[in-house]
């Protein structure tokens, strides 16, 4: 429930009240600060409030930007304030000043309140969010002929068609700004119209992707033009979901959790489904399939650990390398702006091709295709990154470390080996290698575990090594200008550990379980991200110690593989597989539900671009 009051004397022919009640408040009118305080006070607590000048004119969405943004405790434009629940106390203690500093019973139809008002809050420590209006009008005039300027301001602004413009990322991929956004948009303001939620078209969008994999899975000619159709109206659904919240702004964190989850569900699960059809073809890329879902994983570790490691740091975001220098040199160049774009394959240029190969080809084709563009696109990336951080002096902040302690999802094999090491450093001695020593350990093991026939030794003692390097690495706070890079390389030593062991042992139905185990593993990690970007913290301790952590798994699979038979060694990942998707859903999916029932803060993750 939302209340406006408005301070001041009514104008005559003003449309603002009626703008306020279609917006979703209920107004009520102050003709001074004493009674504006008294009717804030007779607000319930958990309503949000806004305090409005009876003199604006502006723009219904101008309102709706300044007055209804739930991600926003405290929010301001000119004439007019509002706070949520979390920032009431600091606005009653403005409101009460005011009104004790009003004498004589002075009416405020020639003092905007709400602006002094949102100055308090400011100076009393209060983010106070002002959104950027553009076009958009948002004035209290002084006179009459100030009121009619500001109307025919307002009339010469379509503030729809703003609303529909700015529904659209303002940073997307080739594909989506050309051929899904034009339409997409209206798609987005029909939904909204029908009171339609964005949590309810993302869950749309899920289903068709689901429905898709099905259609792929059928092996038949028709079911993967069918499953390639589906998954491009899926991803226009994915579109329209996020344009549905920015137009109509409801942002939420389970919304923003959805909306992430889902998308790495509904490729991974089309992967599935593109294996399960070839398979009934008589070709296996099963273990094709479990690369793609490695590589893309791995890719979006790089992504998440490179931002979070720079994400308060004022040098890592200044523009004073060669390398960011060259980047903002070719952004400034229309057509090399959309080839960069293009070629690290977001969501939209990589859905879109996987669709059309998958109508046009195989899934074997389909997925070297995949390969090969993720792998050229990690690359590029990731060496731009690498420059960056070796050509520019940034300092890590302790949050930032934390996030990467995090992303590194050290078990309590690391964690022991950290202590040690760190009681041994007490001297002074350097005891912490960091990324070489992750990087080390992790091609060491990858190199053995796939020279190494099925059921040899070696690639355990190799994976012991790996956990004592694990824990070596974050002995130390990750505060090196490389150290970013631990968190993937640990992905990618897990994950490729049980790729290639699934595939020594030659055994049908390993690959697909080493899919499952992977997918739920791969699950848990995305969400450690989206909590950190939510503010949500880290995963409890005790998940990620009840999953033994990237080197406890790691050393249990290498282990596995030696002690049982190919058959045996299946039935393992599965039982494992089905252990760790249980418990990380079900703590996942408990967390999330609860953050969004007591109120936590909306948020509105814009993630991979499409």
């Amino acid at each position: 429930m939302s209340t406006a009051i408005l301070t001041g004397q009514p104008v005559p022919g003003s449309s603002l009240e009626g703008d306020l009640r279609s917006l979703g408040f209920d107004v009520w009118v102050a003709s001074d600060a004493g009674d504006a305080e008294t009717l804030l006070a007779q607000v319930p607590a958990g309503h949000r409030v806004a305090l409005v000048d009876a003199r604006f004119v502006g723009h219904v969405h101008a309102l709706r930007l300044g007055l209804t943004d739930p991600r926003f405790p405290a929010a301001s434009l000119p004439g007019a304030v509002t706070v949520q629940p979390a920032a009431r106390q600091a606005l009653t203690r403005a409101v009460a000043h005011e009104s004790s500093a009003t004498t004589g019973g002075i009416a405020l139809a020639v003092d905007n309140l709400a602006d002094r008002l949102a100055d308090a809050l400011d100076a009393d420590g209060v983010a106070v969010h002002r959104p950027e209006l553009g076009t958009l009008v948002a004035e209290v005039p002084a006179d009459p002929q100030a009121r009619n300027e500001a109307r025919q301001a307002v009339a010469a602004v379509d503030d729809e068609a703003v609303r529909l413009r700015t529904a659209v990322k303002s940073r997307d991929g080739f594909f989506t700004t050309y051929c899904v956004s034009p339409y997409s948009r209206y798609i987005a303001r029909w939904c909204a119209r029908r009171g339609l939620t964005p949590n309810q078209v993302t869950t749309a969008s899920l289903l068709t992707a689901l429905i898709a994999a099905g259609c792929a899975a059928t092996g038949t000619r028709g079911g993967f033009v069918a499953a390639g159709a589906l998954l491009i109206f899926s991803f226009v659904l994915d579109c329209t979901d996020g344009q549905l919240a920015r137009y109509s702004l409801q942002y939420s964190t389970l919304g923003a959790w959805l909306d992430a989850t889902f998308d790495r569900a509904k490729e991974y699960a089309y992967y599935a489904g593109l294996a399960l059809g070839a398979a009934r073809g008589g070709d296996d890329v099963w273990a094709l399939a479990l690369g793609a879902m490695v590589l893309q994983t791995c890719r979006h570790v790089v992504d998440f650990s490179f931002n979070e490691a720079n994400v308060d740091s004022a040098a890592a975001t200044a523009n004073t390398s060669p390398t960011a220098a060259l980047s903002t040199k070719l952004d400034g160049v229309g057509w090399t702006v959309w080839v960069r774009r293009m070629i690290v394959l977001p969501i939209g240029e990589r859905w879109a091709m996987i669709a059309v190969l998958t109508a046009a080809t195989t899934p074997r084709i389909t997925f070297y295709a995949l390969l090969i563009g993720c792998a050229f696109a990690a690359t590029y990336t990731t060496a731009g990154r690498v420059l960056r951080s070796l050509t520019r002096k940034a300092q890590r902040t302790d949050r930032a470390t934390q996030a990467l302690a995090d992303l590194a999802d050290s078990g309590p094999l690391a964690e022991a080996v950290a202590r040690a090491l760190r009681r041994a450093g007490v001297k002074g001695e350097k005891i912490s290698p960091g990324l070489s020593g992750a990087a080390g350990a992790a091609v060491l093991l990858g190199f053995w575990t796939w020279a190494e026939p099925y059921g040899s030794w070696l690639p355990v003692v190799f994976a012991v090594i790996y956990v004592l390097n694990a824990g070596a690495a974050v002995a130390r706070p990750l505060k090196g200008a490389l150290d970013w890079l631990v968190p993937p390389f640990f992905r990618a030593a897990e994950y490729c550990t049980v790729l290639l062991l699934a595939a020594k042992a030659d055994v049908n139905g390993a690959l697909p379980a080493a899919f499952g185990l992977v997918a739920a593993v791969a699950y848990h990690h995305y969400d450690t991200v989206y909590r950190i970007r939510g503010n949500a913290g880290a995963p409890p301790h005790w998940l990620v110690r009840a999953i033994g952590g990237h080197e406890g798994r790691t050393l249990l699979v290498t282990v596995l593989a030696a002690l049982l038979a190919p058959t045996e060694f299946k039935v393992a990942l599965t039982v494992l597989a089905v252990a760790v998707a249980l418990v990380v859903l079900v703590e996942s999916i408990r967390f999330w539900v609860t953050a969004h029932k007591t109120g936590a803060p909306a948020v509105h993750d814009e993630g991979e671009p499409a």
